[in-house]
């Protein structure tokens, strides 16, 4: 019996080779796009509420981009992607899902071009490791070819790359392709349940005892990357208030963020590799609804109740947001749902506390961040912390305590027919 078909679109990410002149010319029309977007939000501002339309901005940029010669470097296709970028912000600003647009500093910004047609890029393959693709006004670029693309006698209507962003980081220029394919939908996934606790020691705990671990910068990295950070500290206090940013404290600024723009990327590609195999183990995955942003708040207080070791709570928040929780429950989704299986999320208090042995709560049974000691006399299980949460977490989806949403909050919900545990 032949599965049926599906649409699926998704990103491909690839570095650029570009020689020095392509830097410079990349360079002009993100700063153009930028300012683009600056003067539509002055016009935005200006002009009064009856008079603000699509076609009305149309104008005004078509307009702008006769006075001022040097917008002229960004291709007509990306300033028109401006102005709907422009708008839809808007919209969702009015729908509530962001907040209102506003003005883009030069430093501040991520720079940016879009080549929002499929057809202008061009894509070869030149060897296994390369590839070129054609930038507007820029000409023939190299990329690093990491994923099959649909590009060729591989290309049709339902297989084809429909647009591409190009976007800079402190490690230089990369170009995000827009792709869609047609393939066949995944059939059910049969394979076991399981529960992952994530945490900072130890990124990801699974039920079934392994665990895995990621290092995303080396003891030298770490040593170089503090040794910035306080160069950094000395050169920005012999800097007088008010006075421009030296060029030894930029340069020094470029390092650190080169360095963690590094492990960010050696981070995000263990999450790939590591979400890919769970996905293709499991059929259910159950983690934790954690209120991540809610965990991550500063503990400063106010001036007349201030907050207790603020030091401390603050490094925290800085192991918490580097190991990326989100990113990873979003991958794990995904793939999930690629692969067949699913992903289900369950109420996160009490699951630390908790014995996955004999179910009770009892004081002091969490003795460090490590190692879990049952204190109920009748019991007396011990083990890793992370492996009893997340067999805490396993047991509570087989008790039916999923989460769902439900007119937009995360509602408990407990399943009519509870799955049996399985003997450990």
């Amino acid at each position: 019996m032949e599965r049926a078909l599906r649409g699926r679109q998704f990103g491909h990410r690839a570095r650029l080779a570009l020689t020095p002149a392509q830097v410079r010319l990349i360079d002009d029309q993100a700063h153009a796009a930028r300012t683009m977007w600056n003067l539509l939000h002055d016009w935005w501002t200006m002009v009064p509420k009856g008079k603000r339309s699509l076609a009305a901005a149309d104008a005004a940029i078509r307009q702008a981009r006769k006075e001022i010669d040097w917008l002229g470097v960004l291709p007509a296709q990306a300033a028109q992607s401006v102005l709907k970028t422009y708008f839809q912000a808007w919209k969702n600003c009015w729908e509530g899902r962001a907040d209102a647009p506003n003005f883009k500093a030069r430093l501040r910004t991520v720079m940016g071009v879009d080549v929002p047609q499929g057809r202008d890029l061009q894509i070869t393959r030149v060897h296994r490791r390369w590839g070129m693709v054609n930038i507007p006004k820029v000409g023939r670029v190299r990329f690093r070819w990491t994923k099959s693309l649909p590009v060729g006698k591989h290309a049709n209507v339902d297989n084809r790359i429909t647009g591409a962003r190009l976007v800079k980081d402190p490690l230089g220029w990369h170009v995000a392709f827009r792709v869609t394919v047609l393939e066949a939908a995944p059939e059910p996934h049969a394979g076991p349940e399981v529960g992952i606790d994530m945490g900072v020691t130890i990124p990801l705990a699974l039920s079934d005892a392994s665990k895995t671990h990621g290092a995303w910068m080396t003891e030298r990295e770490r040593a170089k990357l503090l040794r910035l950070e306080r160069q950094a500290a000395h050169r920005r206090s012999c800097r007088k208030q008010g006075d421009r940013t030296s060029r030894q404290l930029q340069r020094t600024y470029d390092q650190i963020a080169s360095l963690r723009a590094t492990a960010k990327r050696r981070a995000t590609d263990w999450q790939h590799q590591t979400t890919t195999g769970i996905a293709r183990q499991y059929g259910v995955i159950v983690v934790e609804d954690l209120a991540i942003a809610n965990m991550t708040k500063s503990a400063k207080g106010t001036a007349d109740n201030p907050g207790k070791n603020v030091a401390q709570k603050s490094g925290l928040n800085r192991s918490v947001r580097g190991e990326a929780w989100g990113r990873t429950i979003t991958m794990l989704k995904y793939k999930a749902a690629r692969h067949g299986g699913s992903l289900c999320k369950v109420p996160a208090p009490g699951t630390s506390q908790r014995c996955s042995a004999c179910g009770f709560v009892t004081p002091g049974s969490r003795q460090s961040q490590a190692v879990f000691v049952c204190q109920n006399s009748d019991c007396g299980w011990s083990g890793n912390a992370d492996h009893n949460a997340a067999r805490n977490i396993l047991d509570l989806y087989r008790m039916g305590l999923v989460l769902v949403s439900a007119a937009g909050r995360a509602v408990v919900r407990r399943a009519r027919r509870v799955k049996p545990a399985t003997a450990r």
